[in-house]
């Protein structure tokens, strides 16, 4: 059975720029910008020397299809955002996240448009620590609406629609220059199952129109972080809202969907059939969570989902690695590349 990360790993120390949870008061950009004009000139060199040492750290541990570790960005959705017009990081808007903790959060204040996207060579930089396949992640419409504050269009999905348009250029870039695994994360599906319904799914398919044959196009839906390691009883997503969502998402242009499970089980019998030609990527190690789950726990997991999943099973991490630290994240994934291993 494959392997894969989700997509962040933890920085190395001498990387320039934080964690977006190690940010304590709701400013997700102004820390981001002054600690690269701290970092001047020597900024892309670490940001390089890190990607490659942490791909080889996640092949090392036995990951077949790493991430680029993530480790050029303060969060998984700013650093895609910073490069599409329209979205402005100087005007800040105060805004309830996730429906919960109130951020300062850019702005759009005119049309989307795209802009010079880094992710081309942050995945060839990336690529070139590996022989394996580096997978590269983006951000989904859905996800990107629920991190900044609109005040142009005033429609989710107008504004779906037109980052999807963007999107779709950035994937179509990263397909010609040979990336064959893309993944869009839309954690905000499991939070809002309705909007995902009515033109959440859809707008996906739209960021994936046209991408080439031989490109494994998928879709990250988590339900949520905690804020900060161990805290056991933080708010997520219904559980129930993979079952709403599935076979909307296997009739959709994917060919396989994350979802977490590690953190609480989901009712496999009930929801894994449901993926009749979309491969699952089934997170089976927590990601907030200083418990190292047995290499024989993780096994019957994934053994459990294998005999329920038509399209067949990947295994993961529930989602980012960035909370537990290296060390931690390493014996973790190695578990799971042992367990995953063991099966056919």
């Amino acid at each position: 059975m494959l392997t894969t990360t989700i997509g962040a790993f933890p920085k190395p120390a001498y990387v320039p720029i934080s964690d977006w949870f190690s940010n304590t008061d709701g400013d997700l950009t102004s820390a981001y910008r002054c600690e690269l004009r701290r970092a001047g000139d020597d900024a892309d060199a670490l940001f390089d020397r890190a990607t490659a040492e942490v791909v080889r750290a996640q092949v090392g541990a036995g990951v077949d299809i790493p991430t680029d570790g993530e480790v050029r960005r303060e969060n998984y959705i700013h650093y895609q955002c910073r490069h599409i017009g329209g979205i402005d990081f100087d005007t800040l808007t105060t805004v309830r996240m996730r429906g919960t903790a109130a951020a300062l959060l850019p702005t759009v204040t005119g049309p989307i448009s795209g802009g010079e996207s880094p992710l081309t060579r942050d995945f060839a930089v990336a690529q070139a620590a590996t022989d394996r396949p580096v997978k590269m992640t983006l951000p989904g419409p859905m996800t990107i609406i629920d991190s900044t504050a609109d005040a142009y269009y005033r429609d989710d999905e107008a504004l779906a629609a037109a980052l999807a348009d963007v999107l779709n250029g950035e994937i179509q870039a990263l397909a010609a220059a040979g990336c064959t695994w893309i993944q869009l994360d839309e954690p905000l599906m499991a939070r809002q199952p309705g909007a995902a319904l009515a033109w959440g799914i859809e707008q996906v398919g739209r960021c994936f129109a046209g991408v080439p044959a031989g490109v494994t196009r998928v879709a990250h839906v988590c339900c949520g972080y905690p804020q900060h390691l161990d805290q056991h009883d933080y708010d997520k997503a219904p559980l129930g809202s993979y079952l709403e969502l599935a076979e909307a998402l296997d009739a959709a242009p994917l060919d396989a969907v994350s979802i977490e499970d590690a953190h609480r089980h989901n009712d496999f019998a009930a929801l894994l059939p449901r993926f009749g030609s979309t491969t699952v990527i089934v997170g089976a190690i927590a990601i907030a969570t200083s418990r190292v789950e047995p290499v024989v726990e993780i096994r019957a997991r994934l053994a459990t989902a294998a005999e329920l999943a038509p399209a067949g099973v990947i295994a993961a991490p529930d989602c980012g690695l960035g909370f537990l630290g290296t060390e931690l994240a390493l014996t973790k994934l190695r578990n799971l590349a042992a367990a995953a291993h063991s099966l056919a």
